[in-house]
């Protein structure tokens, strides 16, 4: 297949469009990373994401809608507290896992009974969703497992020759995926932490909002096959470079000097190291820059990542969780 490079223009933008709704994929930026798109109602377009991606067909797709009344077509019921979580974040970095229509099908939603939703915070997306004239199923735009891609070279280095289309436009802004939060359960759940926190949704709701106990710990629970994932990434190893990743985790000073002692010692076997540390004081800034420094050392050939943690509150938390899925959990207290 001949991938087009396209530019986020309103020609290419309408070209891209005529793309998704002839049931082509087109891989488009948003202000998280950038995603993969296909017609959300049409099975064999969103079939051929999971084929592109080499994604596990059980792991559920995020569909993206261009404005807030899209929602009603997508779900049966518009409660009180999603309507406020929609005025509150949308448009913007917010998934809201709700009870699904049946015009949705089986292949969008890895067989759930749910879908989760969102409207982006990128004209390009918006543009490109409100032009096709349907949802756009969306899941990162990288082979399935790798780090997801922030750039427009990370996904042309993933997908060209396996998708219709790239836009090439900026950098995301933000450099992580979207809050995920179920709201199918008595009480809001958090399935998968992003820039909206869930202090964020405790405010805009006035209410406690539960966490899922399985962020951010090892998930032995996922060698039941048996598991359904109501979010993406709940599941399966995600966001891995090539090159073996260890997170130092203690005081400042004491992380400090076991980097660098690590990379010393490894450098002295003929290695290839990349370092990662990032101040706590600012967790935007790694969430920004994460994903991209995992695909420029795996670009520059490293051998090992050696990254510091980063005080897991927050946005903090959110990019824990992107740094221990990435690591494998390979974490070394010092």
């Amino acid at each position: 297949m001949k991938t087009r490079i396209l530019k986020d223009t309103t020609e290419d933008i309408k070209l891209a469009a005529k793309i998704i709704d002839e049931g082509g994929l087109v891989a488009f930026p948003t202000e998280t990373v950038y995603g993969l798109g296909a017609n959300a109602l049409n099975p064999e377009a969103v079939g051929k994401v999971y084929a592109a991606k080499g994604r596990p067909s059980d792991n559920p797709m995020i569909v993206h809608i261009a404005s807030k009344e899209d929602l009603a077509k997508l779900t049966p019921q518009i409660t009180g507290d999603m309507e406020t979580l929609m005025e509150t974040f949308w448009p913007g970095p917010l998934t809201m896992i709700v009870e699904r229509n049946p015009e949705i099908p089986d292949v969008t939603t890895g067989g759930l009974d749910t879908v989760g939703v969102r409207m982006p915070d990128n004209k390009v997306a918006l543009a490109l969703i409100d032009a096709s004239g349907w949802p756009i199923a969306a899941p990162s735009a990288n082979l399935s497992g790798k780090p997801s891609p922030t750039r427009a070279i990370d996904v042309i280095e993933d997908l060209s020759g396996r998708v219709d289309a790239i836009i090439e436009s900026d950098n995301c802004s933000f450099g992580i995926e979207s809050t995920v939060v179920d709201m199918t359960g008595p009480e809001p759940m958090i399935l998968r932490p992003g820039i909206i926190t869930e202090k964020d949704l405790q405010e805009a709701l006035d209410k406690p909002i539960l966490m899922d106990p399985t962020l951010n710990v090892r998930p032995d629970r996922f060698n039941n096959d048996n598991f359904k994932p109501k979010a993406p990434g709940m599941k399966y190893k995600h966001y891995a470079p090539k090159a073996e990743m260890m997170i130092f985790e203690g005081e400042a000073e004491a992380v400090e000097a076991a980097i660098n002692a690590e990379r010393m010692e490894r450098e002295l076997l003929g290695q290839k190291v990349a370092v990662i540390t990032y101040d706590s004081g600012n967790p935007k800034q790694a969430a920004r820059r994460f994903f991209a420094e995992l695909r420029d050392a795996d670009r520059h050939g490293a051998d090992a990542i050696l990254a510091a943690a980063i005080e897991e509150e927050g946005i903090g938390f959110s990019v824990m969780n992107r740094m221990l899925k990435s690591a494998g959990y390979n974490i070394r207290k010092v």
